[in-house]
């Protein structure tokens, strides 16, 4: 599996990483958000430089034909919820004619620090032949983006598979590079050394759906 780590080279990642990582700016939820969606945003540039052309004629108010490159493949924008919606929104404001998939994946925890990967909820378009994104902005043992992958793949086949997220541990990206096709792309802002005894990444930042949408119960 290719990674790309936008850690490797400095970047505005970095610095809305920054403000998502801080105790302090990170209390503001609307705030949390929109660097969710912006790093969204960057990700999805990066991405469509990797993605097939066509040149399609585009008559101008002059009544001249311009040749213009536009995305020659189907995308599908696949998210796993909570945490993901934002971060989904901003791929879906660069590949605005694309599909979506959505996923409920979650912890279901048998004791303290045991815990099962539930999935309860999947809704997609066929995927045969079309290139799948698949977005989870906290990427800690890797097992939920597993899980939601193979859940996906019940409707179809993609032909590329591109999976992003903001942070993930050392450990999921070696379990992802097991699990996930040899031609996947990961893309990744940082990628942090640790997962404590709760599978939180550290540094980390916390829980990345709470801070978006409020503690959960």
């Amino acid at each position: 599996m290719k990674i790309y780590n936008f850690a490797d080279s400095p970047s505005l990642v970095g610095q809305y990483l920054a403000e998502m990582r801080d105790v302090t700016v990170q209390k503001d939820p609307l705030r949390f958000r929109r660097n969710l969606e912006r790093i969204g945003e960057i990700m999805a540039y990066e991405i469509s430089r990797t993605l097939n052309y066509k040149t399609e004629k585009v008559r101008t108010p002059l009544g001249v034909d311009a040749d213009c490159k536009v995305i020659d493949e189907k995308i599908v924008l696949g998210t796993i919820f909570r945490a993901g919606v934002p971060f989904h929104q901003g791929f879906l404001r660069y590949f605005d004619n694309a599909e979506n998939a959505f996923v409920s994946a979650y912890r279901k925890y048998k004791e303290k620090e045991n815990f099962d990967i539930c999935i309860e909820y999947l809704a997609s378009p066929l995927l045969d032949g079309k290139t799948l994104i698949l977005c989870d902005p906290m990427l800690a043992t890797g097992a939920s983006m597993e899980l939601s992958y193979r859940a996906l793949l019940t409707k179809g086949t993609p032909g590329k598979v591109h999976v992003a997220s903001v942070i993930a541990s050392r450990k999921a990206i070696d379990y992802m590079n097991k699990v996930m096709p040899e031609d996947a792309t990961l893309w990744v802002g940082v990628i942090d050394e640790e997962i404590n005894a709760h599978s939180y990444i550290v540094p980390g930042l916390g829980d990345a759906g709470d801070l978006a949408y409020g503690v959960k119960e």
